[in-house]
């Protein structure tokens, strides 16, 4: 029989990294937004911006925080982070065989902790479908500016990750996952799509 003590638990630490990933959101968002540098948060943070907005009891943590830039932008953006007290890294990418640009919290920032960059208009990977969607397909809320969910499910599609079937889940098991959403789409997206709404437990 397994002894369980909720003392093996902290919770209290939990909570803090919940809390520490949404200041760093909000933090870079701030930085981004008064230097009038156009981003869009995506990643796991959009995917429970939007399931936020239909049940917040059923919204999934995520450690790291991805923006979407402008490759234009990237220069200034270093420079504005790093004024912040940021740290700009490029970073082996995992799965794709090239870089990621990040932004470290300090000297002694972590790559799991740090604000990941994607860049519009490329692919997340060379093999990608379709490439990532412009930033302008964004809207202002609680402070940052936050893709579209049509924008958020076919980028979603396109990369189509472990993670990213399970992000596409998440928003089916609220009710924001329907091809009406996302009209026009490639074939091959369509086929991921009407996979994830035909087995949205596999």
């Amino acid at each position: 029989m397994v002894s369980f003590s909720l003392k093996s638990v902290s919770w209290q630490r939990m909570s803090e990294a919940v809390d520490n990933v949404r200041r760093r959101l909000l933090h870079a968002a701030s930085c981004l937004d008064n230097a009038g540098i156009p981003y869009a948060v995506v990643g796991g943070n959009a995917v429970a911006a939007w399931v936020s907005r239909v049940d917040d009891t059923a919204v999934r943590n995520t450690r790291d925080v991805d923006i979407l830039l402008r490759r234009a932008d990237l220069p200034r953006a270093i420079a504005v982070m790093e004024q912040a007290g940021y740290r700009h890294r490029q970073v082996a990418s995992l799965g794709s065989g090239g870089t990621m640009d990040v932004f470290l919290e300090g000297d002694d920032g972590k790559v799991r902790d740090a604000v990941h960059v994607l860049f519009a208009g490329e692919r997340i990977r060379p093999d990608a479908p379709a490439p990532n969607e412009d930033v302008a397909d964004s809207e202002d809320v609680d402070g940052f500016r936050l893709i579209s969910l049509a924008a958020l499910i076919r980028m979603k599609l396109a990369a189509w990750r472990d993670k990213d079937r399970m992000h596409l889940r998440d928003l089916q098991a609220v009710g924001l996952l329907e091809k009406s959403a996302v009209p026009g789409l490639p074939d091959l997206l369509e086929e991921r799509l009407d996979f994830i709404l035909e087995h949205p437990e596999d």
